[in-house]
């Protein structure tokens, strides 16, 4: 009876495994698919190093992702700037600075964080970060690439605090003893000894949050403009590729060459999130085998 009852949560498991292959693959082949046909009128080379997005040009339809590309890589890149030192220390803070009191208190605090709807943040972004991002900088109005970045970071930080206070919390307890006994104090024992050996599990929290910021789109369509045009610095107004493929596909034709762009510009997205998935697993497993 006990071995049939491990047969059966061992095909459940396998069944689980190959349904989340089959899912990616068939996300994956849906992209492709359907992005194939845009190229037989975009040259790949205008698709892939073109700045210019104008797609209902009644001129010359241009379907350059460049601008699109570098502010979602900006924003992204504002964003981790913001939540990986606020994570990680509020992290450190949580496990071994706080009192069990502040703790019970602060952990469900983060958590009722990751649970705020997008839109409710691009509501903040609208009302109260971006005007005081124009008060600041003297500028017409707050919806810029700054004011992307603090909400996707703010997003993203339940993500980081979480995952990488377990990885602290799970570093044994003889590490942190061996470094008091030899006449660390406190702040030396987690910056020298409890976070680099937590660092691949803060490493999958930081390419986690990544994750949740690259793909977010109600928050960055509210709160950064979506000029369809390069940006030149965090000061300017961004469209990412997520808002674009959200504005435009609701309304596009079917079956046109704006159509099959817009699954293009969602492959490609797969396609560095896949990267991004992929050298961040390589990364993990280098330093596990290097820490043992």
């Amino acid at each position: 009876m006990i071995k049939l009852k491990e047969r059966i949560v061992r095909c459940l498991f396998f069944f689980n495994g190959i349904l989340v292959v089959i899912i990616l693959l068939g996300i994956f082949l849906l992209l492709i698919f359907n992005a194939i046909p845009a190229f037989k009128e975009i040259s790949l080379v205008q698709f892939l190093f073109s700045p210019n997005w104008n797609p209902t040009s009644y001129v010359t339809p241009s379907y350059g992702i460049v601008s699109m590309l570098v502010s979602t890589l900006m924003v992204t890149a504002g964003a981790l700037f913001i939540a990986i030192p606020l994570g990680i220390g509020t992290a450190a803070y949580l496990s071994d600075v706080a009192s069990h009191r502040v703790r019970e208190i602060a952990k469900p605090i983060v958590e009722i964080l990751a649970g705020i709807p997008s839109v409710v943040i691009g509501f903040l972004g609208i009302v109260l970060v971006g005007p005081m991002i124009a008060r600041v900088f003297h500028l017409y109005n707050g919806l810029n690439a700054i004011n992307g970045s603090v909400l996707l970071g703010i997003m993203a930080l339940p993500t980081i605090i979480s995952i990488s206070e377990d990885a602290l919390n799970s570093v044994p307890k003889s590490y942190q003893e061996a470094s008091l006994a030899l006449g660390a104090t406190r702040w030396q024992t987690i910056i020298r000894v409890k976070i680099p050996a937590a660092l691949s599990g803060i490493i999958a929290a930081c390419m986690l949050g990544m994750g949740r910021v690259i793909g977010e789109t109600m928050a960055i369509l509210m709160a950064t403009g979506c000029a369809p045009a390069m940006p030149k610095s965090f000061l300017d107004s961004v469209r990412t590729m997520t808002s674009t493929i959200a504005i435009e596909l609701g309304e596009v034709p079917y079956n046109t060459t704006h159509y099959y762009a817009l699954f293009a510009v969602g492959f490609v997205l797969f396609v560095i999130t896949f990267f991004v998935n992929i050298v961040s697993d390589i990364v993990l497993h280098k330093y596990e085998s290097q820490t043992r």
